[in-house]
């Protein structure tokens, strides 16, 4: 049924655009950041996209479409205006000039850093960066994670950053020691070594475990700030997007989304 029709029956007030036409958006998201947001079989999937679907229900004007895209591809489409909008960065405005607004934070991730057992061993590693000296720290491509410090011992030659596509690679890489340790949100890392066990990808003892817990950054829906004139209905969209955004999150719905895909 039409969302117009929807929209008259739940009572709102105000009309749609275009006497009922609804307005297509699309926007992407990182096909390799299990469980938040992923491909299978071509579709955008995960917990992210979970809460753009709930959000998308509740939008009367607007019909929202996800793509997953190569997270590097996603910033670059952006970057140059030729998309309209990706999730979900942190908030980094003085890196990411091309990104304006940000939407109202969809949720929260605790940035850890996992290391090769053996490197865990041979010395106290509690103080982020400077206990981490020395060493070849994996990242996904294109995150800007691990905080100003991180990437200024990089640019100084303290320590190593390499960079890889997605958490499986990652992974990989530090089980044959590729690199010495591996930067990402908890979940992310818990949830893909769970799945690469169970295809006997790794086997268990694990060679690598949780080293310490570095910050706790947000995920954003990020809007481009390049060629706006392509996108007449942004101010419009970027303010429903947040209300339903808001609505979803003070009435549990979200939370629920999220224990779905954690078992918590």
């Amino acid at each position: 049924m039409r969302k117009v029709w929807v929209a008259m029956l739940s009572g709102l007030t105000y009309m749609p655009w275009c006497y009922g036409e609804t307005i297509s958006v699309e926007i992407l998201t990182d096909e390799s950041y299990p469980p938040y947001t992923y491909a299978e079989d071509g579709e955008a999937v995960g917990i992210y996209p979970d809460i753009v679907h709930a959000i998308d229900e509740k939008l009367v004007d607007f019909d929202i479409s996800i793509r997953p895209v190569p997270w590097k591809r996603g910033l670059k489409l952006i970057e140059s205006g030729r998309s309209f909008a990706l999730m979900p960065p942190y908030f980094h405005p003085e890196s990411r000039s091309f990104i304006s607004p940000y939407s109202h934070p969809m949720l929260d991730e605790d940035v850890v850093i996992f290391c090769n057992n053996d490197v865990i061993k041979q010395s106290s590693r509690k103080i982020w960066p400077e206990d981490f000296y020395g060493l070849t720290i994996g990242i996904n491509s294109g995150f800007n994670i691990g905080g100003p410090e991180f990437w200024q011992a990089s640019d100084n030659g303290k320590l190593s950053i390499s960079e890889a596509k997605g958490n499986q690679l990652n992974i990989i890489k530090l089980r044959s020691r590729r690199i010495d340790c591996y930067v990402n949100d908890y979940i992310s890392i818990l949830w893909e070594t769970k799945r690469l066990l169970e295809e006997e990808v790794l086997e268990k003892p694990l060679t690598f475990s949780l080293a310490m817990h570095i910050n706790t950054e947000s995920g954003y829906m990020a809007y481009t700030n390049v060629h706006e004139e392509r996108y007449p209905y942004k101010e419009k969209f970027v303010r429903e997007f947040d209300a339903a955004l808001i609505e979803l999150q003070n009435s549990g719905e979200i939370a629920k989304i999220v224990q779905y895909y954690t078992g918590e």
